[in-house]
């Protein structure tokens, strides 16, 4: 559970810092709060929200199981444990 999480943060947080990289590149300073207003922050968090939300988006289009199979949970047959699968 946790894999999911850091991806989808990681895709959140991956505008801002490749606009700090940027602005380390261009040899401002990075916690200058001029270089950060209002503007960049709210078209940053934009940017970050349409990655976020896509990639939930396409998660759950092309994850999962096909339509109309069902989970056949762990089980035992002749003495082996069968994990749980899909059918």
């Amino acid at each position: 559970m946790i894999r999911p999480l850091l991806t989808e943060m990681l895709l959140f947080l991956a505008p801002f810092a490749i606009y700090a990289a940027y602005l380390l590149a261009s040899r401002n300073n990075v916690f200058d709060t001029s270089s950060w207003n209002w503007r960049i922050v709210g078209i940053l968090t934009v940017i970050a929200l349409v990655l976020l939300f896509g990639s939930l988006f396409l998660l759950a289009q092309w994850s999962g199981q096909p339509a109309g199979s069902h989970y056949v949970p762990p089980h035992m047959q002749d003495g082996k444990l069968i994990p749980g699968h899909f059918k």
